[in-house]
């Protein structure tokens, strides 16, 4: 009988496989043994699978032939550990990580329904691959069980369509949609529902005055690297709406181990070290639907590896390069790779002695539902969190949800008091980085910008400034104006 985890994707004990995984693998290992010994047994060095030719045989199984990352892998560099392993192996591995970050960190449980934010490119292809075939083995385990007693979660895709601000040709497009909607189709049983959300949508439900809005704003922007951090900050507002809307519980994102490597490096250049913990972690529960992290262990050539072994396909029109400090760091990584692949791993270990904040885990009780389960499933790793008790709710940037420090924060109510209209007060409320990138300069076209804003980031200002923070509000209280007394 299956490990009865299995039916949630993950056995908090360590181990990765049922029986049926450990029956398929102990046969696959055989029939290669019988394959190397009889080319052994014909007398040709050439006839083995891993003798001859200069081919190294797989440092774990001791069967298959390790990987070619010349064949496999241009201008790119990758670990050690991934040269040294055959496919079987090398994709096992990656899955082991995977696996281990959801048992580890309850980031899946069988009660839940998951939002996979597909990007295009070869991280959340991975994530939206391994999400699936979690998802068939709880699939199979349940209907394989006496009383078919194991839920098995749901799972939905999320693509947010940019179509109406991109400068990629029509055509192009289509055929990119087309492969979008390929993709997630042939991802079943069970099905999946794909949810494709214009960006435009999250500052209007009109199409076309979404977009303008959208544009608008953009262009109010000078900074590249602040253009660009706020159409992310955009995309991330478009998958919560998308999962709240559609009765989603926990959003997933492939975020990598590189791709949290360049942010370390890019929010410390921003100056949001204050922030960074709270942006690094496998959970992440400030937002209304948390956001989980699954492949936060994984390097990306890693995963971009097992995309092309694996004949997983991307859609890279749709995954674009990135420019100013973000596209800079991007180049500042990969040259370090080059020197020791190990570098994006160091820069993540180093940025994990940092202490995370109290959101930094999933809210008690969303996962009390698992309680029938074995407590070796339930098992969580440690984190050494900030106590709730001893600080007081986060201040939270309306733009990027970043958490201010306290000096920002009693900046803010030192300087609310000669505030005269909405758009001040909301200026005020952003973090620095936020206010140097992002925000115009002028009055008039700060006033601008504010009014095309999506309705999330101001009322995310205007609850952080009339929550629970009394201490707060008292201070504000006789700032905060109508719509009608700013005009807008």
């Amino acid at each position: 009988m299956a490990c009865a985890s299995a039916a949630a994707g993950g056995c908090g004990s360590g181990c990765y496989k049922d029986k049926d995984d450990e029956e398929e693998q102990q046969q696959q290992k055989q029939k290669n043994e019988k394959e190397v010994l009889g080319g052994r047994g014909r007398g040709g060095v050439g006839g083995g699978r891993g003798v001859g030719h200069g081919h190294s045989l797989c440092i774990k199984c001791k069967v298959d032939e390790a990987l070619s990352l010349s064949s496999t892998i241009t201008n790119t560099s990758s670990s050690s550990s991934s040269s040294n392993l055959c496919l079987g192996c090398f994709r096992s591995s990656l899955f082991a990580k995977f696996k281990q970050s959801i048992s580890s960190h309850d980031l899946i449980s069988p009660t839940d329904n998951v939002l996979v934010a597909f990007s295009g490119g070869p991280s959340s292809r991975v994530a939206l691959q391994f999400v699936h075939e979690l998802q068939d083995k709880a699939q199979r385990n349940s209907e394989a069980s006496r009383d078919n007693s194991y839920p098995v979660f749901g799972v939905g895709v999320a693509f947010i369509d940019e179509s109406n601000i991109s400068a990629i040709p029509s055509h192009e497009l289509d055929k990119a949609f087309q492969d979008l909607r390929l993709i997630v189709s042939s991802l079943a049983p069970p099905q999946k529902e794909l949810h494709v959300m214009p960006i435009g949508n999250i500052c209007s439900s009109d199409p076309k005055e979404g977009r303008n809005r959208v544009k608008e704003l953009l262009d109010t922007v000078t900074d590249i690297t602040g253009k660009e951090d706020l159409l992310q900050h955009f995309r991330m507002l478009c998958l919560q709406k998308i999962a709240f809307d559609n009765g989603y519980n926990k959003l997933v994102l492939g975020s990598s181990t590189s791709t949290i490597a360049c942010h370390i490096i890019s929010a410390t250049v921003k100056g949001q070290g204050y922030s960074l913990p709270a942006d690094i972690q496998y959970v992440d529960a400030r937002w209304e639907i948390p956001v989980v992290l699954p492949l936060r262990d994984c390097v990306a050539q890693e995963l971009k590896m097992l995309c092309r072994l694996d004949g997983l396909k991307t859609l890279e029109l749709l995954d674009g390069p990135r420019s100013g400090i973000n596209g800079l760091v991007s180049s500042f990584i990969e040259l370090l790779q080059e020197e020791n692949p190990s570098r994006e791993r160091t820069i993540v270990r180093t940025a994990e002695k940092l202490t995370p904040f109290h959101f930094n885990r999933l809210p008690e009780g969303m996962n009390d539902s698992n309680d029938h389960f074995p407590s070796r499933w339930r098992r969580r790793k440690r984190l050494n969190l900030k106590s709730d008790e001893s600080m007081p709710s986060e201040f939270l940037c309306p733009i990027c949800c970043s958490p201010l420090n306290k000096s920002d924060v009693e900046s803010l109510t030192n300087k609310l008091g000669s505030c005269e209209t909405s758009s001040e007060i909301f200026g005020l409320s952003c973090c620095p980085s936020c206010q140097f990138q992002i925000l115009p300069k002028e009055v008039s076209s700060m006033m601008q910008f504010y009014s095309h804003l999506p309705q999330p980031m101001i009322a995310r200002a205007k609850d952080c400034l009339n929550g629970d923070q009394t201490w707060l509000r008292e201070r504000i209280e006789d700032c905060l104006l109508s719509d009608n007394e700013d005009g807008t």
